[in-house]
């Protein structure tokens, strides 16, 4: 296969995902090969980009939750953005990789409009954590079974998993996709954000040394 294009495996289709189309998508990154599925399970509707031949082990993958003031609007409040552009780029000089984007998990998986009201509870001077749990929410209810079954549509036996976040790494297990080797995606933080990404590394336990190295230059 070349940029994106070429057969999958046909006979390794759980019955969590049903493949529904799949269409060479053109973007600044590159040709990727966009498949839809629907989570029979859930009823949401799913996206993976396929970049080159990504059967068997070692794929460089991404599991992008939805954000769509990150990813849309460029929101300052988190990395979101720019996580999914680093991925998207890291895959296509690799020459070979998946992201799934799932849908279903904004906010860590409590949805648009409560995520919209933990930020505001985070100006006014609560963390992430404690936002969520002040409104009664989960601090994070996202489950990636989806995006296992989606890998395993695609016949991908393992992967080099694009991720700080360790409970993806520890759900793709779950699942039964082997971890090669886990890749930092690391994004200069900025000052709106930095609050929030070292509750992300103090409350939540995501990798992120980066954060370490700037507070030594401070």
């Amino acid at each position: 296969m070349t940029d994106s294009d070429g057969p999958f495996n046909e006979n390794a289709r759980p019955s969590g995902v049903e493949r529904v189309t799949q269409v060479r998508l053109s973007t600044e990154y590159g040709v990727f090969l966009a498949v839809g599925y629907l989570d029979t399970i859930r009823g949401d509707e799913q996206i993976a980009l396929v970049y080159g031949e990504v059967e068997g082990d070692g794929a460089l993958t991404r599991l992008h939750s939805e954000c769509l003031t990150g990813d849309a609007f460029g929101s300052r409040h988190c990395e979101c953005g720019d996580q999914l552009s680093a991925a998207l780029r890291a895959i296509a000089t690799e020459g070979r990789g998946v992201l799934v984007y799932l849908q279903g998990h904004e906010g860590r998986g409590i949805g648009l409009l409560a995520k919209l009201r933990a930020m505001q509870l985070q100006a006014e001077g609560l963390d992430t954590v404690e936002a969520n749990l002040a409104l009664g929410l989960p601090v994070d209810s996202r489950d990636y079974r989806v995006a296992a079954d989606i890998l395993h549509d695609l016949g991908v036996r393992s992967v080099r998993l694009l991720s700080n976040n360790p409970r993806k790494r520890e759900s793709l297990l779950r699942y039964g996709i082997k971890i090669a080797e886990q890749v930092p995606l690391l994004i200069p933080p900025r000052e709106e954000n930095l609050a929030y990404l070292r509750a992300k590394a103090d409350r939540l336990d995501h990798h992120l040394p980066h954060l370490d190295v700037l507070a030594e230059r401070t």
